[in-house]
């Protein structure tokens, strides 16, 4: 029997404010243990929680940012439960009334070769729902202690559809999502600090049946990778299970990323476990039609919808949008240089081939491991800056100096290997390219007329071959006489003058 896996996957993303969501207490990570409580977090008795209309905005701008609908009035729950990390001994939620309903996340699937576009398709959502999240526990040898810091930060839960069939499909999910949270200044998505956690869960059935399978939760996925992994082992695992003729059972499972194993932890709970009711402490909330408006004009140009557009304006090739729009600050950089100079191609290139080696020297990664960095600018924000944590905020080559580089490559004032030794000197101080280019004597010299076409002349003599094949019709023959000219010309001829003279030569052969 053929069997087909279906993922699902539940997101739980940090927002980024400067309070918790219930309380004015700061929102923040790497302070002394316990430093960031008060009575509403440690739960005392007579504390009341008071909502964080930020979380509120920042939700409902991610639900209109994957297409949501927003409900027109949402409550709050709590969810009963004992556990150490969490002091209220429940979790104020949202159960039956969710502020974000529907709306998908668009992914894009591996192509078949690297650099060829892959299918794209929508992942359907079933709900985003607001919550606040619980304190860490810390295990040590002989003891676990519990940090509250994190207890209160408002929380996104984002669930999809169980619609996804493949490891791959589950990646470019998360992979997508988190994009979308740093664009729109949501959230920083920074896994190693908790900031985003996914649970997946996975179960097969036969090819064709519509009913799903015993579902099992897998939990400790904490990297985007291990997500990936995570679900190809609980497939391999699932099926051995029926292959032998056993039964899945429905539980959650502990995944060990760096031994590829999971284990058991517990039976899995359902809903009514938890006991929802709701908070008698905090009234419903209603969503008007200006307060989602005001939001969406903030919403920015999301990844896939600015690859298409960077496709169609500029004719980039996929190669080089797929390096500049999943970091939005490397993006607005992009745009500003090419409406400067008016060669995007060009500066594409100089971007992904240099600029980003020339970061990566200097110790200074891209902000989220090749993703999207936040900006606090509604719109597209070309010209704006870049935001302090990303490397391009202190970067000395400023797109008005990258423009003013492929300009004078253009013009072939300096030529390609002279632009390199400008580029690598303009990042290291900041001088434009042209005042680099007069000082170290790097713009190309003026070549005599005959002069050049005597060693175009030489070159094609000394070349029989090369010859005899540009007049049967290869036209990338041509590129054998040039090296020679280069020589003679010391590298610094005009490189569009000796293709010109060559061909001129050459027709008249």
């Amino acid at each position: 029997m053929t069997y087909e896996a279906v993922i699902g996957l539940e997101v739980h993303v940090q927002i980024k404010t400067a309070s918790k969501v219930f309380t004015r207490v700061a929102a923040g990570y790497g302070h002394e243990p316990n430093s960031l409580t008060d009575p509403v977090v440690l739960g005392l008795p007579g504390a009341l929680p008071v909502m964080n209309k930020a979380a509120l905005d920042a939700i409902i701008k991610a639900g209109l940012l994957l297409g949501c609908e927003i409900a027109p009035v949402c409550k709050w729950d709590r969810k009963q439960y004992f556990y150490p990390d969490s002091p209220k001994n429940y979790q104020i939620s949202q159960y039956d009334q969710p502020i974000c309903l529907g709306g998908a996340v668009e992914i894009e699937l591996p192509g078949a070769a690297r650099n060829v576009m892959g299918e794209h398709k929508k992942i359907p959502l079933t709900r985003i729902h607001l919550e606040e999240d619980v304190g860490k526990l810390n295990h040590g040898a002989t003891e676990s202690l519990v940090d509250y810091n994190r207890a209160g930060t408002p929380l996104m839960e984002i669930v999809s559809d169980p619609a996804m069939h493949t490891a791959d499909e589950a990646y470019a999910y998360l992979t997508s999502l988190r994009a979308t949270m740093i664009y729109g200044g949501i959230s920083d998505c920074d896994m190693e600090k908790g900031q985003l956690r996914c649970d997946a869960n996975i179960s097969i059935r036969p090819v064709g049946q519509a009913k799903l399978g015993t579902k099992v939760e897998l939990k400790n996925l904490n990297s985007i990778s291990f997500v990936r992994d995570g679900i190809e082992h609980e497939i391999k695992r699932q099926l051995a299970v029926l292959e032998r003729g056993g039964t899945i059972v429905q539980e959650t499972r502990d995944y060990d990323g760096m031994t590829g194993t999971s284990q058991s932890l517990r039976t899995k709970e359902e809903a009514h476990d938890y006991r929802y009711f709701p908070d008698p402490d905090l009234l419903p909330v209603a969503v008007d039609a200006a307060w989602k408006a005001r939001l969406q004009a903030e919403c920015p140009e999301l990844p896939f919808a600015k690859q298409r557009r960077f496709q169609a304006d500029y004719a980039l090739p996929y190669t080089l949008t797929s390096v500049l729009v999943w970091d939005r600050a490397l993006a607005d950089y992009f745009e500003e240089a090419a409406k400067l100079c008016g060669k995007p191609q060009a500066v594409g290139n100089w971007i992904a081939n240099d600029l980003l080696r020339e970061l990566g020297k200097s110790s200074t990664a891209l902000v989220g491991d090749a993703a999207p960095s936040p900006r606090s600018s509604p719109d597209r924000g070309e010209g704006a800056a870049a935001p302090a944590s990303h490397p391009l905020a202190t970067c000395k080559v400023r797109p008005a100096h990258l423009a003013a580089l492929v300009q004078l490559v253009d013009a072939s004032t300096v030529l390609n290997q002279a632009a390199k030794e400008i580029f690598t000197e303009m990042f290291a101080t900041g001088e434009m390219p042209e005042a680099i280019a007069e000082k170290r004597g790097l713009k190309a010299a003026p070549t005599d007329s005959n002069e050049l076409e005597q060693w175009c002349r030489d070159s094609i003599a000394a070349n029989a071959k090369a010859l005899a094949e540009f007049k049967a019709g290869k036209d990338s023959a041509i590129n054998a006489f040039k090296g020679p000219v280069m020589k003679a010309a010391k590298g610094k001829a005009n490189p569009k003058l000796v293709d010109e003279t060559l061909r001129r030569l050459l027709a008249a052969m």
